[in-house]
C-alpha cells in the first residue's frame, strides 16, 4: 500500500517520528508478510492528539447540514474504494473474499448510511422544564479497534463520533491494519477537515496506553477482548475521561424442544462457523433440550459436514484461516483441554484440516455432553468451535445462559409466544435473537457484565459522544 508506512495526522500522510520500528503484516492463509507498517509510539500519538484538539474547535461548530454533506462525500468515496476494502480484510486476518465484499466491507456502508439516517433525525437541543437542554460534542475521542471485524468497528465509532462533532485518533489492530489505511484514504477523500480524523498504527503498551492515558482525550472507545478492556479502563482512569467498552462474550444459543429442530440446529451450526468463529457475539454456547437433546446432535453433525474450509482468496461459502499464529495456537490449546477434560468430539478436533499444510486453518469443531464448568463451557475460544450443553427444562436452560462473566448476545429457538417474551426478558445479554431474526445496523450494539458498557450503532452510537448541557434564564 502507498502509506503502510505513513500515519494519517492533521489530514497528511506523515511518517513516524525518529525511533519507529516497523511490523510485517501476514497473510493468515499462507503465513507470508504481505506489508510492512510503521509502528508509533507516545510521540506520534501527541502530535495526533494536537492536531485534533486544534481541529475540535473549528468542526464542532459545524452545522448538522454541513455534517450531512459530509457524510454524503465519505459515502461516495467509500463506495469507490469498496473492493479494495473487501480485499484489504480477506488479506489481513483471513475472511474469504466473499464474505469480505458481502458482510466485512459492507458494514463500513451500513454503519455510515444508518449514521446519516440518525443525524438527520436527532435532537441537539430541546425545552425541559424552565431549562433548555443541549446535547454537545464530548471532544477528543481516542478509539482502539480489533481485527476480527475491522472496518465494522472502525465505521461504528468514527461514524457517530464525525456526526456529533468530535474529533478523533484512531488506533487500529496492528494485525489488521490494511483497512484502516483504505478507510483513512476514504477520509482523505472525502474532504474531513484537517486534524478531525487522525491515525497511528501501533501496538497497545505503545500507542494504545498512550492513547487512553492522554490528558488531551476526552473520552476513548474500545473493543476488544475484557482483559484489553480493563487495562483501557484503568489507564484512563487518572484524568477521568470517559470508557466506553465492547468486550467479550460466550453468548448462549437456546434450542427449546418445540423449535423447528432442523432449523435450528444448522442456524447453530454455520451461525457459529461464520468469521470462523471470530466474532464477540457468536452464539458458541449451545443448550439444548434434554428431550430432543439426541436428534438435534444427529442434525449438527450433519450441518457441520457442510461446513467447507477453503482459501480466502477463492470465492464461495467457505470460512478461512483464523487470524494470526497466536490466535491458531489459543484456540489449538483450548480443544486440547476441552477433550482433557472429557467433553466428546462430535467433529473436528486439534490440528489443521486435511489438505492444509501451512496457514492458520482449523477444523471446524464441536463437543457434545458438555458440561457449563468446562474450559471451553466458560473462556472465549474465538474459533469455529462450538459447545454443547443439554438442560432439563426452562428454567434450567436460563440458569445456564446467564452462568457467565459475559452477557453480550443471546439466542434462543422456540415457538411459543409466551415462552419467547418470558425468556427474552430473564436473559442478562445486551442482545437477544429468536429464532434466527438478525440484528439491524439501527438496534443498539453491546452487552452486559464483562462484555463491557455502553452502546454502538445508530441513533444508540451518537450517545457515548455527546455530553449534556441544561442552560437556565434564557430570555
Amino acid at each position: 500500500m502507498v502509506f503502510s508506512d505513513k500515519f494519517y495526522i492533521n489530514g497528511e500522510w506523515v511518517a513516524p517520528l525518529p525511533g519507529a520500528t516497523q511490523l510485517g503484516v501476514e497473510n493468515p492463509a499462507t503465513e507470508q508478510v504481505v506489508e510492512t507498517i510503521a509502528m508509533g509510539g507516545a510521540v506520534d500519538v501527541d502530535r495526533a492528539v494536537s492536531a485534533a484538539r486544534a481541529a475540535f474547535a473549528g468542526y464542532t461548530e459545524t452545522s448538522v447540514d454541513e455534517r450531512i454533506a459530509l457524510f454524503e462525500k465519505i459515502l461516495a468515496a467509500y463506495a469507490e474504494r469498496s473492493e479494495q476494502m473487501a480485499l484489504a480484510i480477506s488479506t489481513e486476518m483471513g475472511a474469504p473474499i466473499s464474505f469480505a465484499t458481502a458482510a466485512q466491507a459492507a458494514c463500513g456502508q451500513g454503519h455510515l448510511m444508518t449514521t446519516l439516517a440518525a443525524l438527520k433525525e436527532f435532537s441537539f437541543a430541546r425545552p425541559l422544564g424552565r431549562a433548555e437542554v443541549v446535547r454537545e460534542a464530548i471532544g477528543v475521542c481516542g478509539f482502539i479497534t480489533p481485527w476480527n471485524w475491522p472496518i465494522n468497528q472502525i465505521a461504528c465509532k468514527v461514524a457517530p463520533a464525525l456526526a456529533a462533532g468530535c474529533t478523533m485518533v484512531l488506533k487500529p489492530s496492528e494485525i489488521a491494519p490494511l483497512s484502516a489505511l483504505v478507510w483513512a484514504e476514504v477520509m482523505d477523500a472525502a474532504g474531513v477537515p484537517a486534524g478531525v480524523f487522525n491515525l497511528v498504527n501501533g501496538d497497545g503498551i505503545n500507542v494504545g496506553a498512550a492513547l487512553a492515558s492522554h490528558p488531551d482525550v476526552d473520552m476513548v472507545s474500545f473493543t476488544g477482548s475484557t482483559r484489553g478492556g480493563v487495562a483501557v479502563a484503568k489507564a484512563a482512569a487518572d484524568s477521568v475521561k470517559r470508557v466506553a467498552q465492547e468486550l467479550g462474550g460466550k453468548s448462549p444459543n437456546i434450542i427449546f424442544a418445540d423449535a423447528e429442530l432442523p432449523v435450528a440446529a444448522k442456524q447453530a451450526v454455520f451461525s457459529m462457523m461464520e468469521n470462523t468463529g471470530q466474532s464477540c457475539n457468536a452464539p458458541s454456547r449451545l443448550l439444548v433440550e434434554q428431550s430432543v437433546y439426541a436428534e438435534v446432535v444427529e442434525l449438527l453433525e450433519a450441518a457441520v459436514a457442510k461446513v467447507q474450509v477453503g482459501d480466502p482468496a477463492v470465492e464461495g461459502r467457505h470460512i478461512g484461516p483464523l487470524s494470526s499464529r497466536m490466535q491458531f495456537d489459543k484456540v489449538q490449546g483450548l480443544i486440547e483441554t476441552g477433550i482433557a477434560e472429557g467433553a466428546k468430539l462430535l467433529a473436528g478436533g486439534s490440528g489443521r484440516p486435511d489438505g492444509f499444510a501451512q496457514g492458520y486453518f482449523c477444523k471446524p469443531t464441536i463437543f457434545v455432553d458438555v458440561n457449563n464448568d468446562m474450559t471451553i463451557a466458560r473462556e472465549e475460544i474465538f474459533g469455529p468451535v462450538l459447545v454443547v450443553i443439554p438442560f432439563a427444562d426452562e428454567v434450567e436452560a436460563v440458569r445456564l445462559a446467564n452462568d457467565t462473566p459475559y452477557g453480550l448476545a443471546a439466542y434462543f429457538q422456540t415457538r411459543d409466544p409466551q415462552r419467547q417474551r418470558r425468556v427474552a426478558r430473564a436473559l442478562r445479554a445486551g442482545m437477544v435473537r429468536i429464532n434466527g431474526a438478525g440484528h439491524d445496523f439501527t438496534s443498539p450494539f453491546g452487552g452486559y457484565k464483562q462484555s463491557g458498557n455502553g452502546r454502538e450503532w445508530g441513533e444508540y452510537g451518537l450517545e457515548d459522544f455527546l455530553e449534556t448541557k441544561a442552560i437556565s434564564g434564557l430570555s
